[in-house]
């Protein structure tokens, strides 16, 4: 583009357009007034790149576009979490514990009791098991196959699960 000031101004008169597609991609009035500031610092900074018989409507949505696209991925990798332990147990397990509120309260004395009432050879491995132990540590402890306590870890599960079917 020969005129910089030009530039500017067609960019300036974008402003308004700029931030209802940002809108439309965040949904979130902050996030998209940080995307068009974003826009439009990359905007102003790739100003030689732009060429005359381009339209311009369309290349400065394009980096708009690009940005959130980027941004989002980036958020995405840094929101994944890698489990590195053998057994694969953590992956998608909640941080949360849920106490916080009176309800997660009540519902952990429910679980306790439900699993206090099945018998040892179901309690223990699967309390063991929710304590953080490995699959590998339990069958080591409790002299079983491996097979034998990822069923009966399983079986206590499914049977917890249908005694709190209420609390889904």
């Amino acid at each position: 583009m020969a005129d910089s000031s030009t530039f500017k101004k067609r960019l300036v008169g974008l402003q308004s357009n700029l931030l209802n597609f940002a809108y439309q991609l965040t949904t979130n009035r902050e996030a998209a007034q940080d995307l068009v500031q974003d826009t439009t610092l990359k905007v102003l900074d790739n100003e030689s790149k732009y060429v005359d018989n381009v339209n311009f409507k369309g290349w400065v949505f394009t980096i708009m576009r690009n940005i959130f696209i980027n941004n989002y991925r980036r958020q995405v990798r840094s929101a994944t979490v890698i489990d590195t332990t053998e057994d694969l147990y953590h992956l998608n397990l909640s941080q949360e514990s849920g106490l916080t509120s009176p309800e997660g309260s009540f519902a952990t004395k429910e679980i306790s009791k439900a699993i206090s009432n099945f018998t040892d050879e179901y309690k223990v491995p699967f309390s063991m098991y929710i304590s953080g132990y490995k699959y590998s540590e339990i069958a080591e402890k409790m002299g079983l196959p491996l097979g034998t306590v990822k069923s009966r870890i399983f079986f206590a599960r499914k049977r917890l699960q249908n005694l709190l079917k209420d609390y889904r």
